[in-house]
């Protein structure tokens, strides 16, 4: 298909045009990207310094928390740069840079939580086996079938928009490039591309959270005849894990479970997948999980005394 395209620049239109709201965002934002950035470093430190990384629910709770780092990064300096700004644009070629590496990024979190879950259920339903199925070498593969997923998926939609011609308007209705506001603006039928747009995001993300909720419910099946200590510690990581799945999920169920297309409300809930649920894993996984905790208070409170012991 020829690109007929003669749109260079995008226009974003923002979370809102009134500046004094868009200045209290900026501030609101800015300390939120310093919460994320230092909450997901402190959980890879403490778990890359300390035995958890054998582990492997964590050797994947640190490459949750690196992609985490990653998208939120190729949102939020954009983003508050432009709640600074009257005009807010963006160029056709980084438009749709950040429409892949998005969707890369986001496509390595839910393989990446749905490898977790995958651990859990072995660790809880096939204990027996859990040493000889997630050993280290099936733990890299899943990590590496996760980035290739991610690419798969984000490969196809960009393939679906990046031929598309943009005539005008150039006026996105958005904080960021997103596939559904870019369609609205193409110059062409795009119905069928809007269909295999929620086949690509919308069905797979819903097959993957129903395969999730399945496990699950295994999961709970089987603890219920552990004894109550047990059934308590493994409630307790199951139950940080599908909290951080709802809070990932449930939005963008809103967003790309539909057929093509747009409404005020895809910014608020784009929200909580590009900011709050990257600020609140951190919270999730150390609040409520003694293993992280006993991780924090080993790699940040025993090491500064050991190095004052050995400078006496």
């Amino acid at each position: 298909m020829e690109n007929r395209s003669n749109v260079t620049v995008f226009i974003l239109l923002g979370l809102s045009q009134n500046k004094d709201i868009e200045i209290l965002c900026f501030v609101l934002f800015l300390l939120c990207y310093i919460a994320i950035w230092m909450g997901n470093l402190l959980i890879m430190i403490s778990i890359t310094c300390s035995l958890l990384i054998d582990q492997p629910m964590y050797f994947f709770l640190n490459y949750l928390s690196l992609a985490d780092l990653c998208y939120t990064s190729t949102v939020m300096p954009k983003l508050m740069t432009d709640l600074l700004k009257k005009r807010k644009t963006i160029s056709y070629n980084n438009c749709m840079t950040q429409l892949f590496i998005l969707h890369f990024l986001g496509g390595i979190e839910i393989f990446i939580l749905t490898g977790m879950a995958y651990d859990r259920y072995v660790a809880i339903c096939k204990p027996l086996h859990y040493a000889v199925i997630m050993n280290k070498q099936n733990c890299n593969m899943i990590i590496i079938a996760c980035c290739t997923g991610g690419f798969i998926h984000s490969a196809g939609l960009c393939l679906l928009t990046i031929f598309l011609p943009f005539c005008g308007p150039n006026e996105i209705d958005h904080y960021f490039c997103d596939v559904y506001p870019l369609l609205k603006l193409a110059c062409t039928d795009t119905y069928r591309i809007g269909v295999l747009v929620t086949v690509n995001s919308g069905l797979i993300a819903l097959v993957i959270f129903v395969i999730l909720m399945v496990s699950y419910f295994m999961i709970f099946y089987t603890i219920r005849a552990y004894p109550a200590e047990c059934r308590t510690k493994a409630l307790s990581t199951c139950s940080s894990h599908l909290t951080v799945v709802v809070l990932f999920f449930v939005p963008v169920f809103f967003i790309y479970i539909r057929p093509a297309t747009t409404f005020p409300e895809d910014k608020v809930f784009a929200l909580f997948y590009t900011i709050i649920a990257p600020l609140f894993n951190p919270l999730i996984y150390t609040l409520r999980n003694m293993e992280m905790k006993n991780a924090l208070r080993k790699v940040w409170c025993q090491k500064p005394f050991l190095i004052g012991r050995q400078i006496n």
